[in-house]
C-alpha cells in the first residue's frame, strides 16, 4: 500500500502537465569503412558518460512520465489497474536500466540500477502494486532520491 500511496501522491503532485516527451534517441553514427586507425569510432563514444546531474535530470523526466501514467490508471478501469501498473513498472525498469548504462560508477548510477531491478521484480508479480509495497523498494527509492538531491536535482521516488 505504501507504493500505491506514493504513486497516488506523485500523481497528485503532477499537476496538469500532460506532455509526453520521450528521451531523445541515443546518437550513434555508423562506423565508416574509411576510418583510419588513428581515429577509432567506438572507444571515444563509449568513454562519454553522463554526469550525476544529467542522470538525475533524466530520472526526473522519467518520474514525471510515470506520474502521468499513474493518473491515467486512476482515471481508467479499476479492473485493468494491475496490468497497467505492471506496464508502468516495466517501463521504469527499461528506462532506468538504459539510463544507468550511460552513467559512471557513482551513487546515482547504482540507485538507478537498484530501482530498475526492484521495478522489474514487482512488474512480474500477479499484483504489481502489492509486490512493490515493500521496504526494499522504498529504500532504493529513498536512496535514489538522496543521490539526486546530492547532485542538485530534486526527484521523489
Amino acid at each position: 500500500m505504501l507504493l500505491c500511496a506514493s504513486l497516488t501522491t506523485l500523481a497528485a503532485c503532477g499537476g496538469e502537465d500532460t506532455t509526453t516527451e520521450s528521451a531523445p534517441p541515443a546518437a550513434s553514427a555508423p562506423a565508416s569503412p574509411t576510418t583510419s586507425a588513428a581515429e577509432p569510432p567506438s572507444p571515444s563514444a563509449a568513454a562519454v558518460t553522463k554526469s550525476d546531474k544529467e542522470l538525475c535530470e533524466a530520472t526526473k523526466q522519467i518520474g514525471e512520465e510515470m506520474k502521468a501514467s499513474v493518473v491515467k490508471v486512476f482515471q481508467g478501469d479499476a479492473a485493468a489497474a494491475p496490468a497497467a501498473f505492471g506496464k508502468i513498472l516495466t517501463d521504469l525498469d527499461q528506462k532506468m536500466t538504459a539510463l544507468a548504462a550511460s552513467g559512471g560508477d557513482g551513487a546515482v548510477t547504482a540507485g538507478l540500477k537498484q530501482f530498475a531491478a526492484e521495478s522489474a521484480k514487482a512488474a512480474k508479480a500477479a499484483d504489481p502494486v502489492a509486490a512493490a509495497d515493500n521496504p526494499t523498494f522504498e529504500k532504493v527509492g529513498t536512496d535514489l532520491t538522496a543521490a539526486c538531491k546530492a547532485a542538485g536535482v530534486d526527484v521523489n521516488f
